[in-house]
C-alpha cells in the first residue's frame, strides 16, 4: 500500500498545525514517528515481532512443565553473570554507562555482556546465562516487557540504570537549556518522561550517575536508589596517552580555553560566563576560545565570534586529541533541577589529557576538582575572568595544575570497586 493512501486530509491538517505551532523540525519528528508506526512499512524489529518473539518458546516450555525455574541462578552458580540491555545509540552514554562496566565488574570476577535493546536475539541469549539483569535508559514498552517477563521467569534480580532525569517532568520543565531548543523537543521529552518512570519502577533496585540524582530520583520512586559515578576507564587513558604524545613537543600556542558541549542546548550554560570570556579574550591577542561539539555560534556575543576555533561533534579519540591542545576548560552550568543531577564526564575527559577544569558548584563536577590544586571551583561571587587571567599569567602553574588533575584521576577515579565510584550496596547486590 503506498504511503499516500493512509495520509488523510485530517492528518495533513494536523501536520500543518504542528508546523505553524512548533516549527518544521518538530513536524518532521512527528511525521517520522507516524510512518514508523505504519503497518505498510517493513522494519525490523516491528512491534508485533517484539511482542511475539518468545511466544513459541514459552508455550513449549509451559507444555513440557519446564517453564518455571526452581531457584534463582545466583544461588546455583558460583559465577555471577550480568546481562545489560540498554539504549546504546548515544556514544557518550554507551561508553560511560554500559561499555565501561565490563572493566569494573570484570575486576570483581563478574562476567558481563551487553546488548542494544532492539537486538532481540542477542538480548534474549544473554538472559539465558545471566544471574542478574540490568536495564539502561529503556522505556516501559512492549520490548522491555518481553525482556522483563523472561527475566522474572528465570528469577533474575533486575537493576535499572539512568544518567539523566529523563523521567522527571519537574526537571525538564525548569531545565534552562530547553530555551535553546525547538519548543516541540521539550514537548516530546515531557511526553516521554512517564515511559522512563514506568520502566524504572519495574526494577528491584536503581542506579544513577550522581548523589544529586539519587536525591531527585527518590522523589519519584520507593525503590532503593544508589549512585554509580562515571569513571575513567582503560579506553579513556589509552586515548589520552595517544593525544598527549602529539602535544608534548608542540610549539607554544596561544592560551586556549575550551568549552565542550556533548549535546544540544549548552549555549544557555555558556551564556553565564559569555561576558567574562569576551573580556578575557579582549585582554590579549594571544588568547583563544575553543568550542567542541554541539553549539549554535549565532548565540555567542558578537565580540566572541571572530575569536573562536570550532570543532564539530566527533569520535572520542579526536575529541581528546583536540582537548589536549588547550590550557584549561570551562564548565559553567545553570542552576536547575536537571543540571544538579549532572555528572562530571567533562572533568574526567579534561583531566585525562592533563587539562585543569574550571567548574561551578552545580552538579557533581566539583567533587572531582580540588580547588586550587587540580582546577578551580567557582561560587556565585567568583569571577571566571579573574581566574582565567591568573592561569594565563602563570602558564607554568596552569600546566602543573593539569598534571595534578591527571594524577588525581588515575589515583582516585578509575574502575574502582567501591567509593567514590560505586556504592558498596550495588556490589553486594550482585556478589551477595
Amino acid at each position: 500500500m503506498p504511503s499516500s493512501s493512509f495520509i488523510s486530509l485530517g492528518k495533513f491538517r494536523r501536520l500543518i498545525a504542528v508546523i505553524r505551532q512548533e516549527g518544521l523540525r518538530a513536524a518532521w519528528f512527528r511525521m517520522r514517528a507516524y510512518f514508523a508506526r505504519s503497518p505498510s512499512l517493513d522494519r525490523s524489529p516491528s512491534p508485533d515481532r517484539s511482542e511475539t518473539y518468545l511466544d513459541t518458546f514459552w508455550q513449549d516450555m509451559a507444555r513440557s512443565g519446564a517453564f518455571h525455574t526452581s531457584a534463582p541462578p545466583a544461588l546455583l552458580q558460583r559465577t555471577r553473570r550480568i546481562a545489560m540491555i540498554g539504549d546504546l545509540n548515544l556514544p557518550q552514554c554507551r561508553k560511560y554507562r554500559v561499555a565501561q562496566l565490563a572493566e569494573l565488574w570484570g575486576g570483581l570476577g563478574v562476567e558481563y555482556g551487553f546488548s542494544h535493546y532492539m537486538d532481540i536475539p542477542r538480548s534474549v541469549s544473554l538472559l539465558q546465562d545471566a544471574t542478574h539483569l540490568m536495564f539502561y535508559r529503556t522505556q516501559n514498552d512492549a520490548l522491555m516487557a518481553l525482556y522483563l517477563y523472561e527475566a522474572r521467569r528465570l528469577k533474575l534480580p533486575v537493576l535499572y540504570d539512568l544518567d539523566d532525569p529523563l523521567f522527571s517532568i519537574s526537571a525538564y520543565e525548569t531545565y534552562e537549556n530547553m530555551k535553546a531548543l525547538p519548543a516541540g523537543m521539550k514537548a516530546h521529552f515531557l511526553r516521554e518522561a512517564p515511559k522512563y518512570l514506568g520502566a524504572l519502577n519495574q526494577a528491584d533496585i536503581i542506579t544513577v550517575s550522581t548523589p544529586g540524582m539519587v536525591d531527585h530520583t527518590k522523589a519519584y520512586t520507593e525503590r532503593p536508589v544508589y549512585f554509580r559515578r562515571n569513571f575513567a576507564d582503560a579506553e579513556t587513558f589509552e586515548a589520552a596517552e595517544a593525544a598527549l604524545q602529539n602535544t608534548w613537543n608542540a610549539p607554544r600556542a596561544p592560551f586556549r580555553v575550551a568549552f565542550a558541549s556533548g549535546s544540544m542546548g549548552h549555549e544557555i550554560d555558556f551564556a553565564l560566563i559569555g561576558e567574562d570570556i569576551a573580556e578575557f579574550l579582549a585582554g590579549g591577542s594571544d588568547r583563544q576560545l575553543v568550542i567542541l561539539g554541539h553549539f549554535d555560534e549565532t548565540l555567542l556575543p558578537q565580540a566572541l565570534r571572530g575569536r573562536i576555533e570550532s570543532h564539530p561533534f566527533t569520535t572520542y579519540e579526536a575529541y581528546l586529541a583536540t582537548l589536549a591542545t588547550v590550557d584549561c576548560a570551562v564548565m559553567p552550568l545553570q542552576d536547575d533541577l536537571f543540571n544538579r543531577c549532572k555528572s562530571a564526564v567533562r572533568v574526567i575527559d579534561a583531566a585525562a589529557v592533563a587539562v585543569p577544569s574550571l567548574v561551578g558548584t552545580v552538579s557533581d563536577m566539583a567533587t572531582l576538582v580540588r580547588d586550587g590544586e587540580t582546577g578551580h571551583v567557582l561560587g556565585s561571587g567568583d569571577s571566571w575572568r579573574a581566574t582565567l587571567e591568573a592561569l594565563a599569567t602563570d602558564r607554568a602553574a596552569c600546566t602543573a595544575m593539569g598534571q595534578a588533575a591527571r594524577s588525581d584521576l588515575r589515583a582516585n577515579w578509575g574502575a574502582q570497586a567501591g567509593l567514590p565510584v560505586i556504592e558498596p550496596a550495588v556490589i553486594d547486590w550482585v556478589k551477595g
